[in-house]
């Protein structure tokens, strides 16, 4: 079990596999209020940045379930880093499905709502883990402005326009799904550049290290063409935000 092994290769040297920043992170953390012993569960969880911090910063206990191999190691490793280890737990496996065995406070998905089919069956999917009175955490694109045509959408790497909403819209559509919003840290700029331009060093490096590799041309292609995708389609159009939910 794995991701497509180019998202191994292009995030490898990836802490945070979003546009989130490690001090966007805090700060949700301190939005949240959380208290030691709060008990999260983390979809999705990539290389474990948001729990290990959590962990180390207000004593949370954490669960993170990731089909990477290579991100749930380096989760593991980041944990022993910070030396919360014994806080928190990695998971290999599939986050589509998984249902906490015992209740917890907050259950978060940031950013990879396709383990759901979208953000309602995401967000159907946390409920399922959450104690009454729990938070849960989507973290998810929105548009900063809608693309003029579908080509600019696609150049966003969205499959047409309607695959996001404005942010307006987005904070509509917890409500009709019977949820209040009662926090969201969007990200920034340097956020988004961080997530793709240190992508462009790794694929470098990788190729030069492995050019005989059967992806070595694949990650040419990317490495040529992200740069002036990213500036001209996603730096142009998208946000990205982690909201949090509360049932009505």
């Amino acid at each position: 079990m794995d991701i497509p092994r180019i998202f191994n290769v292009t995030e490898s040297a990836h802490r945070i596999h979003n546009p989130f920043t490690s001090k966007k992170f805090a700060t949700l953390g301190e939005a949240l209020r959380l208290e030691p012993e709060t008990r999260v569960l983390d979809l999705g969880s990539g290389s474990g940045e948001m729990l290990c911090t959590w962990a180390r910063d207000h004593g949370i206990r954490g669960t993170g379930i990731d089909k990477s191999r290579l991100f749930s190691e380096q989760a593991k490793r980041r944990a022993e880093e910070l030396e919360v280890a014994d806080r928190v737990e990695f998971i290999h496996g599939d986050a589509a499905g998984h249902v906490s065995d015992e209740k917890v406070a907050v259950a978060a998905c940031v950013g990879a709502t396709w383990i759901g089919e979208g953000v309602a069956g995401t967000i159907a999917l946390l409920a399922k883990s959450l104690r009454t009175g729990g938070i849960i955490l989507i973290g998810e694109p929105y548009w900063l402005h809608l693309p003029p045509t579908e080509d600019v959408a696609k150049g966003c790497l969205a499959g047409s326009i309607s695959d996001f909403l404005t942010l307006p819209g987005l904070l509509a559509s917890f409500g009709k799904l019977g949820y209040d919003v009662v926090e969201m840290v969007l990200t920034d700029q340097d956020g988004w550049d961080r997530y793709e331009a240190a992508k462009w060093l790794t694929m470098r490096r990788w190729l030069d290290a492995n050019p005989q590799d059967e992806l070595a041309a694949d990650v040419r292609a990317l490495l040529t063409s992200e740069p002036q995708r990213y500036a001209t389609f996603t730096r142009e159009y998208l946000g990205w935000g982690v909201f949090a939910l509360m049932a009505r």
